[in-house]
């Protein structure tokens, strides 16, 4: 499968304009389309409240909703413009939870591209939630950190690898990334030995499946004890000046992850570069 139809979510975070300059040089990069969704949330009120608001204060609401908006459009028209996107894009606009309009419009796309949850300043606010939709939209997610800025995703690449179901998953939506990247390395952190395991040389059998796809790629795998696997990983995307991390997302259930950590709940917390992500 190409990456020929990305859909980028836009907010109004200060996060959102990198997110959109990521989508766009992927798109580029890909000879793909790029839709940029918008996603409205009305103001719900008691009908006892909204039946007294003056005609003043929801002319005020609505200014701000277009405010908002066309200041959002304008982000994309640029990023648009400047990857040369411009006959290859476009701008919706709806209403509703974002979550629900992005797993909705995200099922037409080859990827969605969201933003990492900002926990001090996102609480208050909807947002289209990676953990919902990786679930919801049956699409690979591609979620970008809401701190930092990143030029190139997708040259030197990271794939977390653990014999999983979800992983299998992960590298297949990865494939076109992958098999352009300049250097892939296939990490497992820990891995189970044994018949339910991933062999005696862990990860050489993805890797070996990869190369046959023309990726130029190595394995590798560390055993400790030491190291929380998450910040394993994110410690080699650092050393390796990865700009891309694929991960499958949620072997477990998600309930327990929450109550017991997990690595997808981890990287969605911690990531430090764009992390793509299918379960």
């Amino acid at each position: 499968m190409a990456l020929k139809d990305l859909l980028v979510v836009v907010d109004d975070t200060a996060a959102a304009a990198a997110r959109i300059d990521a989508a766009a040089q992927l798109a580029a990069r890909t000879d793909g389309h790029i839709t940029g969704l918008y996603p409205v949330v009305p103001l719900t009120l008691p009908g006892y409240v909204e039946a007294e608001l003056p005609d003043e204060v929801r002319a005020m609401q609505r200014g701000y909703t277009e405010n908002q908006t066309a200041r959002a459009e304008a982000l994309f028209a640029d990023a648009v413009r400047r990857n040369g996107l411009t006959d290859r894009s476009e701008w919706r606009v709806l209403y509703g939870h974002p979550t629900d309009s992005a797993a909705l419009h995200g099922r037409y796309a080859d990827v969605v591209v969201v933003g990492q949850a900002d926990p001090h300043r996102d609480r208050d606010r909807p947002i289209a939630v990676p953990q919902d939709l990786v679930f919801e939209c049956g699409r690979p997610l591609l979620v970008v950190p809401y701190a930092g800025s990143f030029p190139h995703i997708g040259e030197r690449v990271l794939v977390a690898w653990n014999g999983s179901r979800e992983a299998a998953r992960a590298v297949a939506d990865a494939m076109p990334i992958l098999t352009a990247a300049k250097r892939v390395v296939v990490m497992a952190v820990n891995p189970k030995a044994g018949p339910a395991g991933i062999g005696d040389e862990p990860g050489a059998d993805i890797a070996k499946h990869l190369s046959r796809h023309g990726c130029r790629v190595e394995a590798t795998h560390i055993v400790t004890d030491q190291i929380d696997p998450g910040d394993t990983l994110l410690n080699t995307v650092a050393d390796e000046s990865c700009d891309l991390l694929v991960m499958g997302a949620y072997g477990r259930s998600r309930l327990r992850e929450q109550v017991l950590g997990g690595m997808t709940r981890y990287m969605l917390e911690h990531m430090t570069v764009p992390v793509l992500m299918s379960h």
